[in-house]
């Protein structure tokens, strides 16, 4: 047994982080390639650590190391594919890996860097149940400063590897990086397919010896003994680790070990970050978030997941004989049977119920809600393949489903009545919010999955036979730690197995609310009012858009509309998506409504009424209806159910600009300095012409009436001259003038470039091109003069 790795500083060591600083990234891998083939274990041992944390960076998160979330090959064509080939699993780095294993080193992970549970446990000196960390835990020696895992090579690298995508997060990433194209995503899914084949075996490590084989290193026991969840007071030298074989241990176990470290790895690091104590605890708005996922974490997650899938479908078929089964099946294909409800569903369960609570209502929860739907359809990373059809109609989900819906329950019910209560509080008129909903119903609609899901309640809520206090637990246990291949056999009674489920997750005093139940049917029935209220929210957005394109006219690019003018503002991104973009919501919401019609039998008259309401509340006598608000001394307040209305963009108070358009703050669309140097020139010209101005709109004529058109804002003078709190109405201000600003709109100066450009086309020059404009504008002057009926002057 080699000691611990803390050694004086090698040569080696140095030359290293001197080429750090002077040789480039593949010259480095280069050498390092060479290094690993010709130095022996006991020089690589003192490097190990050190080049594992410049890879993939220290647990702080103050070293980046190689930034694998960011490297892709569109942005590094060369270091990424030698970064890949690097850490491949056949690859230099997990060379050196099984050398420094065949010496049975072992490296010290601090416990302060664990997931939040998990630490807890321990320094509460309480064994946490994954065997990953049984005969691991350190104390420090005396004058030493925290607990530490001591890890065996190939659990120290994957450990840094995995925790690696939580602790970078301020590593710098850029915009146009995709997760799911980066350095890190490929090496995620390239170990799944290598130590969770769907096919064939795990391939043998490459071992430096030929013939040699890979002893595991001798568990170790703690100077103080720990306790074990649900159990009795137990020394670790109790608790073999299974997954960590002897010399002459099970070569069953020999087989799976790196398997079964990994899966295990994977998911404490991934999604062991909420124990079951403190998920109920976060039930509670006052309890702050110890930890936040990010949306390249949940991509990660949902690779596993696939991944889970496809590894526990392409287990063999049972044969007919149980005595057969117990002689043919592998320990990789027993593997494959217990490794979703065993190893990932009651994390993954916690972890999605907490994205479910606390994900921000915007479209960045996309990422949560495939991963939670990836994992409701193991049917499609099934080996066999759909019939091919020549009608688009949905594939009926298969009877031989029905046992995992049912060991699954709570995902698929608890979890769509939280994915209801977040559409409730979201705006279904976004597009990418609508697509969510549609997802949803989709998946949930597909034929015979509801009829499933309801046999799986059915089955809950049979008679309760008596069940010892904590029995459940057994069936989420391993006895006596060890690995999977120990556990108690399983259950065969379905109803059983449900009830176990659900109070294993939740406890046993947990209230059950049934999907198809009478309270999550009207939560169904109010989300449908919603979806109808938004399409007509989006079609009123539509037509507004659409009247709105229809009366602008090319001389109308010359001017101000009035709502540019008065600053309101109309709704939300469906303005600046297009009609295309509306289009496709209504489409999602229009599916959607369908699809929730389809899966909770809804009324088909009860709907056809709701949406007559929703048309009529949404125009009531050709007027928007106001936000609903109470009166107080401090004016309108909103209620909650007129907040609600802002949010889903159901109303809207009318904001406008009331005050002198040519004081209005300066808008994007328009250039700053012009604004103020045309100001200025109106200024001057309307106090120069001002009694000119006055005498013409005072006329009678049709002079008057064009001077009157284009000089004054009717409408403001109204306002200003009936306003209680503009004690002076004479001022000229308000009279008629001249408005320049409109020739400082982007808009307005492309348009004179077009026509300009037009001009210089047909050869017009410079002078001939201005009378062309201000002709045309004349007549469009002259025009819309006639089709007003003028201002009548006021008396001073």
């Amino acid at each position: 047994m080699a000691g611990p790795h803390l050694q004086q500083p090698s040569f080696l060591l140095a030359t290293l982080k001197a080429d750090c600083v002077n040789k480039p990234f593949v010259q480095r891998c280069h050498d390092l390639e060479r290094y690993i083939e010709e130095f022996p274990a006991k020089e690589l041992h003192g490097i190990f650590p050190w080049l594992v944390e410049s890879i993939f960076g220290s647990l702080d998160g103050i070293i980046v190391g190689w930034n694998l979330r960011c490297l892709q090959g569109k942005t590094n064509p060369i270091e990424y594919p030698v970064a890949l080939d690097f850490l491949d699993p056949s690859g230099p780095m997990m060379k050196l890996v099984y050398k420094l294993q065949a010496e049975e080193y072992r490296y010290d992970f601090p416990v302060s860097y664990l997931p939040g549970p998990v630490k807890a446990s321990i320094q509460e000196q309480v064994l946490p149940e994954c065997s990953l960390y049984h005969n691991k835990v350190q104390f420090p020696s005396s004058g030493g400063l925290g607990l530490n895992l001591a890890l065996n090579p190939f659990e120290y690298y994957m450990f840094y590897f995995a925790i690696s995508l939580i602790t970078q997060k301020n590593s710098p990433v850029t915009h146009h990086v995709s997760p799911s194209n980066s350095a890190y995503f490929i090496l995620v899914d390239t170990y799944l397919k290598c130590f969770l084949p769907t096919e064939g075996s795990v391939l043998p490590p490459p071992y430096s010896n030929p013939g040699g084989a890979i002893p595991s290193p001798t568990p170790r026991s703690p100077p103080v003994p720990f306790t074990s969840y649900g159990m009795h007071h137990t020394s670790l030298l109790k608790r073999h680790i299974a997954h960590q074989p002897s010399v002459n241990a099970d070569p069953a176990s020999q087989e799976i070990w790196r398997s079964e470290t990994l899966l295990q790895i994977f998911v404490e690091m991934w999604l062991h970050h909420y124990s079951l104590e403190m998920y109920q605890k976060m039930q509670s708005p006052h309890v702050k978030e110890s930890f936040k996922p990010t949306e390249e974490h949940v991509l990660v997650v949902r690779l596993l997941v696939k991944h889970l899938h496809a590894f526990s479908n392409s287990l063999k078929p049972e044969p007919l004989s149980p005595s057969a089964h117990s002689h043919t099946a592998s320990p990789l294909e027993e593997f494959k049977r217990v490794v979703i409800p065993r190893f990932v569903q009651e994390k993954l369960y916690i972890f999605l119920q907490h994205c479910f609570g606390h994900w921000p209502l915007d479209a960045s929860f996309r990422a949560v809600l495939e991963m939670w739907l990836s994992y409701l359809q193991p049917w499609r990373y099934a080996p066999e393949k759909p019939p091919q059809s020549t009608e688009s109609l949905p594939r009926s989900v298969s009877e031989k489903w029905a046992t995992f819906i049912q060991e699954n329950l709570l995902m698929y019910t608890k979890l769509f009545v939280g994915f209801l209560n977040r559409a409730l509080r979201t705006d279904l008129v976004s597009p990418k919010n609508a697509l969510m909903v549609f997802r949803v119903a989709k998946v949930f609609a597909q034929p015979n999955l509801a009829e499933m899901i309801l046999k799986g309640e059915q089955l809950f809520l049979e008679p309760e036979l008596v069940i010892p206090h904590r029995q459940h637990r057994l069936f989420m246990t391993p006895t006596l730690g060890g690995s999977f291949l120990s556990w108690p056999p399983t259950i065969t009674d379905a109803s059983f197995k449900v009830k176990s489920h659900v109070y294993s997750l939740e406890g046993q005093d947990f209230q059950y609310k049934q999907m198809f139940g009478t309270e999550v049917r009207n939560l169904v029935l109010k989300l449908a009012q919603l979806i109808c209220q938004a399409q007509q929210t989006a079609k009123s957005i539509s037509d507004h858009s659409a009247e709105t394109t229809a009366s602008q006219s090319f001389f109308s690019w010359f001017r101000f509309t009035p709502s540019e003018m008065n600053g309101s503002y109309t709704g939300n991104d469906l303005d600046e998506i297009g009609q295309d973009s509306i289009k496709k919501t209504d489409e999602y919401l229009e599916k959607a409504l369908e699809y929730l019609c389809q899966i909770f039998k809804l009324n088909e008259a009860q709907l056809t009424q709701m949406m007559m309401k929703c048309g009529t509340a949404q125009d009531e006598n050709g007027k928007k209806q106001l936000p609903d608000c109470v009166e107080s001394e401090d004016g309108l307040i909103l209620t909650p159910l007129g907040r609600y209305q802002i949010i889903n963009g159901l109303r809207r108070f009318e904001v406008q600009y009331q005050g002198d358009t040519e004081l209005q703050p300066i808008r994007s669309y328009e250039n700053a300095t012009l604004v103020r140097l045309l100001f200025r020139l109106s200024s001057a010209l309307n106090e120069r012409f001002a009694d000119q101005m006055d005498a013409l709109c005072s006329r009678e004529d049709f002079v008057g009436r064009l001077c009157r058109y284009h000089l004054t804002n009717p409408h403001l003078i109204q306002k200003i001259r009936y306003s209680p709190v503009v004690k002076d109405r004479t001022t000229q201000n308000w009279g008629p003038r001249i408005s320049l600003r409109f020739l400082a709109s982007y808009r307005t100066l492309l348009s004179l470039l077009m026509v300009y450009f037009i001009a210089s086309w047909f050869c017009i020059g410079p002078v001939g091109c201005t009378f062309i404009i201000l002709i045309g504008y004349f007549l469009y002057a002259v025009i819309m003069t006639f089709f007003s009926e003028g201002w009548k002057p006021h008396e001073h």
